[in-house]
């Protein structure tokens, strides 16, 4: 069934020829200028039309420009963007360019100057006296005016409250003129006289740094602390307030904010209110009947602008990244016919709600006229809205025929406005857009009018997936925590496991349980009075029984079939996957993990199941190594023997699951010592490889100090391999005591290593700060800093570092630190109380080498530790040189990138590292020069994903092995090479090889 309307050939009929009145009146005006005949617009949406990679380049030249701060910088950015295509933007450009390294404002200058230009084809100014002249232009053709100042996402307190400060202003600046001019325009009047002819757009985005839609409770009380001066503003001075909407992230809390702050009774009344929705949207229909219900329930009159939606590939790239399910119509004739049927939806309910039909397409409008005609609706108790700068054909049209028009202008400084300005332009450059494809005489205007829901089935998905062979790894999806039904389920998991606290968990030997040893207690590092579990001590006779057991199971593992031990992993995968808000639970309590870090512990900890069962199944395929005539030349793999895992606190199902399962699935027999701050859940996940049908021996649960137990292991006679994930110390201990060789050893050891790092991110001249900050801020504070992968050092190139610095650290106090059974919690506890020790000492230390520029407030219950940034720091200071595995962020200055690429790559370390940069130069060197095992280019340091970035380091971080890479299980594999003579008297079979 259809979730479109049916069409219906006499409204198909109708629709078609208000259409054509449409257009007959839209050719009687001039072309619009960036589809003109002539004009250095049309030239460039031209090129940018037929050439992909062109438009690409000039979008991402157009977005830095703002940052560039000198006419070199400008041109230098030119030339690595355009080359010798630059001359596009303007054929005068050919001399200058060539003279431009004698010169370069000679380039630099009309280059600003055509951007500032072209911004302002959507712009309509960057003052409060741009807009009035705007508004009374508007005004002498019948337009009314909503504004929306420019600005999106905010970094700190400071900005949002500059953003409300401008939104205030405007409100004053614009009442004030209306006031001199009472009379209201044709746009302005409605079906019982003037409406509120100051119409303002509010983006929640720009109103707080504390948006997290995971914690939209706390979310919705920062939002309204702003909103309300703004809506009483409003309801003084006559003003409508329009919530926009952005991506769909922020969708469900900008409908709760808007419900919840009109339900309280200053506002339950004035001012008058209107909402943005999404038809490009699934769940659009479900949101504006829940509103619509809303607004009769308690009799508030509202306007809905219905829009396509600005954000189609964001929103299908991000869902793709994440294996969510797209929330966008994945063809463009979906998302036109879904807004043909909430515009029915809209009308029917027109007694509470006014329509505004926000489209440039022609058929959309027409539909839309037609439906309210056929319900005998006055045409003033709807409008329709566009763009100023885009359409001004089809709003003069709309105003000749009657109907109420209201152009959307975007007020503010034309370059920081660029984000706005490289939507439009995609707008208007979309092989599917529809003033693209009628101005240029794509498609007839037969075809332009005909209903969407005819064309679905031809239609293509731009950006759909390529299908994935069968038995292909897919990565788990990550759960999406702004989703209410997900909170949900993880509260009452939370609440569900804290009543199972207590349990004592014995070893596991041979698949029997060894109860009677001493029990260590395991406690949450939130509330460490709070007993998670306890775990049983092993002792070295159990070290010797479990390496026994597992050198007795390992010939029928070994011979056990690939597929029967590739399928055990994939059970056990879905077993996580079934419980993923009780393991949730397990490692919030135990390892303090908040919610959306715990919850990417758990895909990951399914990945490396999934993802190594389907590499293991490709590698027990011989392979031929050379095809000769009368040969038959394979190569095969054989398990090693006896493992022994050793994993740290800081992914405990992640990383202890990683080394456990991909020797398991090799063939070989695993010894399994967790770390001792999370071993009750690595019982959990003893218990789930039970459950998944392990069989006894293949893998025996060790919990147990690394003192006691963790060198005898490692240095045993009858252990083949080590798999190793924690500090440099031991690391290294168990490397040097590896390469020992004891009497009766049968194999020499295999060590896989991975340790810690120095982890740096370089801050380029042309970064995009807005996004920078963000990531900036996740890499080093994301589950307190306790990632191998976490960022430590900031290189900031000197002449941005105050400017960033300011930002950055005004930034970090919107970061909340607290308990991490709370959603709303980024940075909770560190994982105990010789950690939390440890780091203050070297924050002390760091007091009396650098600056301390900021210093979080920690809990005084638990182990915590107040997130510090310190600033001027050298190269030399220790805290550039030690990791310190905490919330602690050292910033160093650097005159040019050459400094800051030997900086990175100046300790110890080669872990992680990143550089965020908008100039292709500087990003192609940091591919050839940053010498780390996993480089992120404007983007964060920290989340590798399996399959997608296998992780791992060298020098002093590892072995320069790759966990969840495809080579990996080869570590844990002898390779073997099988050579038959099939030639017989001279004859060969054909098909040997």
């Amino acid at each position: 069934m259809s979730p479109f309307l049916t069409p219906d050939p006499a409204v198909d009929a109708a629709v078609r020829a208000k259409g054509e009145r449409l257009f007959a009146l839209m050719d009687q005006q001039s072309p619009p200028a960036l589809f003109s005949k002539k004009g250095a617009y049309a030239r460039l949406m031209e090129w940018s039309m037929k050439d992909p990679a062109f438009k690409t380049q000039l979008f991402r030249f157009v977005d830095v420009l703002p940052s560039l701060n000198s006419s070199a910088e400008i041109v230098r950015h030119l030339q690595e963007y355009l080359g010798d295509k630059a001359v596009e933007l303007n054929p005068a450009l050919k001399a200058g360019l060539a003279a431009s390294s004698f010169a370069p404002a000679l380039v630099a200058k009309p280059v600003k100057a055509q951007i500032v230009d072209m911004a302002g084809q959507f712009v309509a100014g960057e003052s409060g006296e741009d807009l009035i002249k705007q508004i009374k232009k508007n005004a002498k053709l019948g337009l009314a005016t909503t504004i929306d100042l420019l600005g999106e996402t905010v970094v700190n307190d400071a900005e949002a409250d500059a953003f409300l400060r401008r939104n205030l202003e405007i409100l004053d600046s614009v009442s004030k003129h209306f006031a001199k001019d009472p009379q209201p325009c044709f746009s302005d009047l409605g079906v019982k006289g003037a409406l509120p002819r100051l119409n303002l757009s509010v983006k929640v985005s720009a109103l707080t740094p504390d948006i997290n839609p995971a914690d939209p409770e706390n979310s919705l009380v920062a939002l309204k602390q702003r909103f309300r001066p703004i809506l009483r503003r409003a309801a003084e001075v006559g003003a409508l307030i329009n919530f926009d909407m952005e991506s769909y992230k922020l969708k469900d809390l900008t409908l709760a904010l808007f419900k919840s702050i009109f339900e309280e009774p200053e506002f339950a009344q004035t001012p008058a209110i209107g909402i943005a929705l999404q038809a490009y949207l699934r769940d659009c229909e479900q949101d504006l009947r829940d509103l619509v219900a809303w607004a009769r329930q308690h009799n508030r009159p509202l306007n809905v602008r219905l829009v396509k939606g600005a954000y189609w590939d964001y929103e299908t790239i991000l869902a793709q990244q994440r294996e969510w399910p797209a929330p966008v119509w994945q063809k463009k004739p979906e998302s036109d016919a879904n807004y043909e049927k909430l515009t029915v939806f809209l009308l029917d309910n027109i007694d509470i709600v006014t329509p505004n039909f926000a489209s440039h397409n022609v058929r959309t409008v027409a539909h839309a006229i037609v439906q309210a005609e056929r319900r005998g609706i006055d045409p003033r108790a709807y409008e329709f809205q566009a763009l100023y700068g885009m359409a001004d054909e089809l709003k003069a049209a709309l105003i000749q025929m009657g109907h109420r028009v209201r152009e959307y202008c975007a007020i503010g400084e034309l370059l920081p406005g660029m984000a706005y300005l490289v939507r439009r332009l995609l707008e208007n450059t979309s092989n599917e857009g529809f003033l693209r494809i009628k101005n240029m005489g794509e498609a007839t205007k037969d075809q332009l009018l005909g209903n969407p829901v005819n064309a679905i089935a031809a239609a293509p998905e731009p950006l759909a997936p390529k299908p994935r062979p069968a038995g292909a790894f897919v990565n788990a999806a990550n759960t999406d925590f702004s989703r209410t039904a997900s909170r949900e389920k993880q509260r009452a998991a939370l609440t569900a496991y804290s009543a199972q606290l207590g349990q004592k968990w014995p070893l596991i030997i041979a698949g029997k349980k060894i109860p009677d040893r001493e029990y260590i207690p395991s406690v949450n590092p939130a509330k460490p009075t709070q007993l998670i579990g306890a775990w049983a001590r092993a002792t070295v006779a159990d070290a010797d029984a479990a390496v026994a057991a597992a050198q007795s199971a390992f010939p029928q593992w070994r011979a056990t079939p690939v597929n029967d031990r590739a399928t055990l992993l994939e059970r056990t995968a879905d077993l996580m996957e079934a419980r993923r808000f009780e393991l949730n639970a397990l490692l919030i309590l135990e390892a303090g993990k908040p919610w959306v870090e715990a919850d990417a512990d758990i895909s990951e900890a399914i990945d490396f199941c999934r993802f190594y069962a389907v590499e293991m199944r490709k590698l027990a395929k011989p392979v031929v190594t050379q095809p000769v005539p009368g040969e038959k030349c394979l190569q095969t793999w054989t398990p090693r023997g006896v493992g022994v895992a050793i994993a740290p606190w800081n992914f405990p199902l992640a990383i202890l699951t990683g080394l456990v399962v991909a020797p398991l699935v090799a063939g070989n027999t695993m010894i399994m010592k967790p770390a001792e701050q999370t071993s009750i859940i690595g019982a959990k996940l003893m218990d789930i490889l039970i459950e998944a049908g392990v069989p006894n021996g293949v893998v025996n649960f060790l919990p147990g100090y690394g003192e006691d137990i963790g060198s005898h292991l490692t240095s045993h006679r009858d252990v083949d391999f080590i798999a190793f994930t924690g500090s440099r110390a031991v690391g290294c201990a168990i490397w040097e005591s590896a390469g020992r060789t004891l009497p009766g050893q049968a194999n020499l050891k295999k060590v896989v290593c991975e340790m810690g790092g120095k982890n740096a991110l370089i801050i380029d001249t042309d970064a995009d700060l807005d996004e920078a900050i963000p990531a900036a801020l996740y890499s080093a504070f994301g589950f307190s800093g306790q990632k191998c992968s976490a960022l430590s050092r900031l290189i900031v190139l000197d002449e941005v570092y105050d400017h960033f610095v300011e930002r950055f650290v005004s930034a970090c106090s919107a970061y909340p630190i607290g308990d991490p059974a709370l959603p709303g919690t980024l940075i909770g506890p560190v994982i105990d109380a010789e950690a939390q020790k440890k780091i203050l000492g070297l924050i002390e230390s760091g007091k009396k080498e650098a600056r301390l520029a900021w210093q979080g407030r920690a809990p005084q219950e638990g182990y915590f530790v107040p997130p510090t940034v310190f600033v001027d720091v050298k190269p030399a200071h220790m805290i550039a040189r030690e990791e310190i595995f905490g919330p602690v962020v050292a910033i160093l200055r650097a005159k040019d990138l050459d400094e800051a690429f030997t900086m990175v790559n100046g300790t110890d370390y080669a872990l992680t590292g990143g550089l965020f940069s908008r100039s292709p130069k500087a990003l192609e060197r940091a591919q050839q020069e940053l010498l780390v095992g996993n480089l992120y280019l404007n983007r964060g340091i920290t989340g590798a994903i399996v399959e997608r970035h296998p992780f791992g380091g060298f020098k002093m971080s590892g072995g320069g092995t790759k966990a969840g890479g495809k080579e990996y299980l080869q570590n844990f594999l002898f390779p073997r090479v099988i050579v038959e003579n099939v030639m017989r008297r001279g004859f060969t079979p054909p098909d040997e090889n």
